[in-house]
């Protein structure tokens, strides 16, 4: 068994039961232990993960990315903001297959990289890969999501236009450091925060969320 870690903690052993992953992605499985291949191999060497991170996918990268799982609402269209790598959107998406996600990221390489796994995964029904930034966008989703993009602050002023319940913003161990720090800009911008703790199973470390709503 292995307890999946937060960002930056160390110390934690990455291997994992295939029954426990059952209990996260079920029929979907070899689907999310192929992404894990692909992030070990094409993801390293196309840059988009450091070396030093091919050891610790699970509970560093996909695990804590499920994490946010329990937060979005049923058969909600998902946007997931400098989707880098497919994180939290291809692990959140192979976990909830009633979800529509949209992958978004601006650079050329991470697109080939997230178009590569939506075909390898066969996720083309269900996963969008778009390349802009944020600010281009026109269009609302129920939930945008962002992991190790940007400081709340920053953060919030991208994504509150595309979001019609709510922003989840992945921070760890700076989640409540972050909002404090962003109060005044969501109060400008109508908006509320809380810091919620999650996990994506019990035998899973927690992680800590940042959950942005309209008042």
């Amino acid at each position: 068994m292995m307890p999946a870690s937060e960002p930056g903690v160390e110390g934690l052993s990455d291997s994992v039961d295939r029954s426990l992953l059952e209990q996260i992605f079920g029929l979907r499985t070899d689907k999310v232990l192929r992404y894990h291949e692909l992030l070990a191999n094409e993801g390293v060497e196309w840059g988009l993960l450091g070396p030093a991170e091919s050891g610790r996918l699970w509970s560093r990268h996909i695990l804590n990315s499920v994490a946010v799982q329990s937060l979005v609402p049923e058969s909600a269209s998902v946007l997931d903001v400098g989707s880098g790598a497919g994180l939290p959107g291809i692990p959140l998406a192979l976990a909830r297959p009633d979800l529509s996600v949209t992958l978004l990221d601006s650079l050329l390489r991470r697109e080939k990289f997230l178009r590569l796994v939506v075909e390898q995964l066969g996720l083309d029904d269900q996963v969008q890969v778009v390349r802009a930034r944020a600010e281009d966008l026109s269009r609302r989703y129920d939930v945008v999501t962002a992991r190790a993009v940007a400081p709340l602050d920053k953060l919030v002023r991208w994504c509150a236009p595309l979001m019609s319940q709510c922003l989840l913003a992945i921070k760890g161990e700076s989640a409540a450091a972050e909002l404090a720090l962003a109060q005044g800009t969501l109060a400008k911008m109508g908006l509320s925060g809380e810091v919620v703790t999650v996990s994506a199973a019990s035998w899973c470390a927690e992680t800590s969320v940042v959950v942005v709503r309209r008042f």
